[in-house]
């Protein structure tokens, strides 16, 4: 049975782990990836409207249906991976999964945007296209963190 001086160890034994800076790169993530493209839009169409996630789920084909979907993909698994800070090993392959969906991202923004011949339908990209670079390179950030705490964790167990 639970009192309450335990419910709030528990609490500030999960809320120091915010305070290791690849908790902090893996929240930046899932704020970038689940919040942020619904502020910053991703391109500008012909009539100068501004085309953000949420207009692309309301778009007829598949591929920019998967485009929205993959950013809170990218948000989801980002959040999972800052929730199993116990497991390195895990949060080091979450997060490469992740960076290998942040490229396919990447790819597939760039063929909607680059396959539209003399710029007819898009006109203006958006500094919401540019945020799967920005989340790539704070995983990647994230990992050197977390591959630095699984060293000092071997170096110690080699002491003892």
């Amino acid at each position: 049975m639970y009192c309450g001086n335990q419910y709030l160890w528990s609490f500030k034994r999960k809320f120091i782990m915010i305070q290791r800076i690849q908790s902090i790169y893996l929240l930046l993530v899932s704020v970038l990836s689940g919040g942020l493209v619904f502020i910053f839009d991703l391109w500008k169409d012909k009539n100068y409207q501004s085309v953000d996630v949420l207009t692309l789920l309301e778009g007829l084909d598949y591929l920019t249906k998967s485009i929205s979907f993959v950013f809170f993909l990218v948000a989801l698994l980002a959040f999972i991976s800052f929730l199993s800070f116990k497991n390195r090993k895990l949060q080091l392959n979450l997060n490469r999964l992740n960076i290998l969906i942040n490229l396919i991202l990447l790819g597939l923004l760039a063929y909607h945007l680059l396959n539209l011949s003399g710029e007819t339908i898009v006109s203006e990209k958006g500094i919401g296209s540019f945020l799967p670079l920005v989340a790539i390179v704070f995983l990647l950030l994230a990992n050197r963190a977390i591959q630095k705490d699984e060293n000092l964790v071997k170096s110690v167990d080699r002491l003892r």
